[in-house]
């Protein structure tokens, strides 16, 4: 079991969907998580999916695409960083990759598909990692970040997504 990322591990920026994640054994809240996130959209119609709580806001097809492909990003950077990357990964901007990603046109139930397979992809490779990988350090966006901190990384950025949706598209 992985214990939690020091502080030092990732930047300021990811504190708060670290810290969202609860203690335990990363991979195993991981499976977890998303099949409560996924049980969470299975209710969600067609129509439901459109919704937007404020003008300029993703529809929740956007935000599930969106945590899809921020999960491929940081699965990446934990795989390059794991091997023993030593160049810079770059950054990405969730805005753009949104809007040319046209998720909207797509029905919510791929949308789920789609999560669940990213996710299996994320646990398969974080369990074929040893002590060494675990604790490997890189940097993305010319920022140093560990392997451990982007599991807990990706855990908690969908776990703040969830919490989004449960609390501005499901009221």
């Amino acid at each position: 079991m992985q214990s939690r990322p020091k502080e030092n591990e990732y930047a300021p920026y990811y504190s708060g969907y670290v810290g969202l994640v609860p203690d335990g054994d990363i991979v195993h809240i991981l499976t977890e998580q998303v099949e409560e996130t996924i049980q969470l959209l299975q209710g969600i119609s067609e129509e439901q999916s459109l919704f937007r709580y404020a003008s300029g806001k993703w529809s929740v097809k956007e935000v599930i695409g969106h945590v899809a492909d921020t999960e491929r990003i940081m699965a990446y950077r934990l795989l390059c960083i794991a091997r023993g990357e030593t160049v810079s990964l770059p950054g990405f901007d969730e805005n753009p990759y949104v809007l040319n990603a046209f998720f909207d046109r797509l029905p919510i139930k791929e949308h789920i598909e789609n999560l669940r397979a990213v996710r299996q992809s994320t646990t398969q490779l974080l369990k074929g990692l040893d002590s060494k990988a675990w604790a490997r350090i890189g940097s993305a966006n010319d920022v140093d970040v560990s392997v451990r901190a982007l599991a807990y990384i990706i855990a908690g950025h969908e776990r703040h997504h969830r919490r989004i949706v449960k609390d501005r598209y499901l009221l």
